[in-house]
């Protein structure tokens, strides 16, 4: 633990309330050890039960973990912290944030004027126009549309799912590696993570039935575009999967399609596979800006009665100036256009990428979305190597659980001339670590 933090209390509350003050004020910082229940009883002089109560409170909250024998430690990212991404130092290239290239976003011109209502919108929460949109965008991939809604973006929907249909201890099975907001979320709502092997074609089937015969009562999974491999479900692997979950029917099963139209695959959706609990969720941040805090999701019928049940009785609606401006850049040709330029240009950098490190004899995956994801022995050497040529990538430890180290190299704004000197130097860090490590 911290030597500068004491952590104070005589009862459960007040001993989880001071560890809460100490993460939220910076005295306790993520991956600091806590004491031992024992111990921290007799410095207090409490009961042990006391202080397993707070902890246990802690951990359904999000702000610590148990580590086995590793002990108890506050976690990476805390709930109740505002932990935001390290700024990108000057002068060198961005390659770690997972953004997209502003070139093919459009600019956002939202509508005017926007007329005044009586009262409020909980009785018509979804403009027509927009809803009609949605169902055709779903349509088009074969995901059922008989029960539309919309979110506040992706991470709101999901979190808001699985706080209907879960409560707090109940197991999740996740992508790993996965998306890190989301291995961030799942604990913060109490809920236990459990991880599921990906491979090039997404979730592994017999890794995903393990976690189901476990007990996990969600899943959560991207069809394509996964990240941070870009992964992406073949519609044999889709069907594999499909085949295992329906042995688990009482289980939620949700698709984050974050990367619908700018992913560069075909969509073999688990929406699409009649499963009796399931929804798929879409953005529209990656390719019409991430400004726009949208997300139209399809699922079936309990599920959409439990999210907007509970959206009902928080913001009630998705704003409808929000809606305005996605229905209208929906409807825009010019739009349209400029996201299948960015779709072509996203698929051509990824590649650039990975066939100049093929040439160095690396290995790296990135079949769709944003992102190429290269295998390596220890990220922070690659890191902070790539770093001093002049590279800014992100460390593959924040994407992972128990999947095998690498980095995340986001190629979105990566232009293909640049690739191979990216590549040049990504070899050249291999070889000094190996020569500082050994082989």
């Amino acid at each position: 633990m911290a030597a500068q933090y004491s952590i104070e209390g005589t009862t459960a509350k007040g001993i989880a309330a001071s560890v809460e003050r100490g993460v939220t004020e910076g005295g306790l910082s993520p991956g600091d050890a806590l004491p031992p229940v024992r111990r921290l009883a007799d410095e207090l002089g409490v009961s042990p039960g006391t202080v397993a109560t707070a902890y246990k409170e802690l951990r359904q909250r999000g702000l610590i973990v148990t580590r086995g024998r590793g002990g108890t430690v506050v976690a990476e990212v805390p709930s109740v912290a505002s932990r935001r991404p390290p700024r990108v130092p000057q002068g060198l290239v961005d390659l770690a944030g997972g953004h997209p290239d502003p070139a093919f976003l459009p600019v956002l011109r939202p509508p005017s004027p926007v007329t005044p209502v009586y009262g409020s919108h909980r009785a018509a929460p979804r403009l027509a126009a927009l809803e009609e949109a949605t169902r055709r965008w779903f349509a088009r991939d074969g995901v059922p549309t008989r029960h539309v809604t919309f979110a506040h973006g992706a991470l709101d929907c999901i979190a808001r799912l699985l706080s209907t249909e879960l409560r707090p201890g109940d197991a999740v099975a996740v992508e790993d590696p996965g998306f890190h907001h989301l291995l961030d979320l799942v604990p913060a709502l109490g809920l236990r993570m459990v991880p599921v092997a990906v491979d090039g074609e997404g979730l592994v089937p017999e890794s995903l039935r393990t976690a189901l015969r476990g007990g996990v009562r969600a899943v959560v999974c991207s069809p394509r575009g996964q990240c941070p491999t870009g992964a992406f479900f073949t519609r044999s692997r889709r069907d594999e999967l499909a085949a295992v979950l329906r042995d688990f029917p009482e289980v939620l099963v949700v698709e984050d399609d974050h990367n619908a139209e700018i992913g560069g695959a075909a969509a073999h959706t688990l929406a699409a596979a009649g499963l009796e609990r399931w929804a798929q969720v879409r953005t529209v941040s990656k390719h019409l800006g991430i400004d726009l805090r949208w997300a139209g999701v399809a699922c079936d019928a309990i599920t959409l009665a439990r999210h907007d049940g509970r959206m009902l009785m928080t913001s009630g609606w998705v704003s409808h100036v929000l809606q305005e401006t996605v229905a209208g850049l929906f409807g825009d040709s010019a739009v349209r256009a400029l996201v299948a330029d960015g779709e072509a240009a996203y698929t051509e950098r990824r590649a650039a990428l990975i066939g100049a490190l093929g040439a160095h004899r690396i290995r790296a995956v990135g079949a769709s979305g944003l992102n190429v994801w290269v295998p390596v022995r220890d990220e922070s050497a690659v890191v902070n190597g790539l770093r001093t040529r002049g590279w800014w990538v992100a460390a593959g430890a924040r994407f992972r659980i128990a999947a095998p180290p690498a980095v995340r190299i986001t190629t979105s704004a990566l232009a293909p001339e640049d690739a191979p000197r990216l590549a040049a130097d990504f070899a050249e860090v291999l070889g000094d670590a190996q020569a500082l490590y050994g082989g």
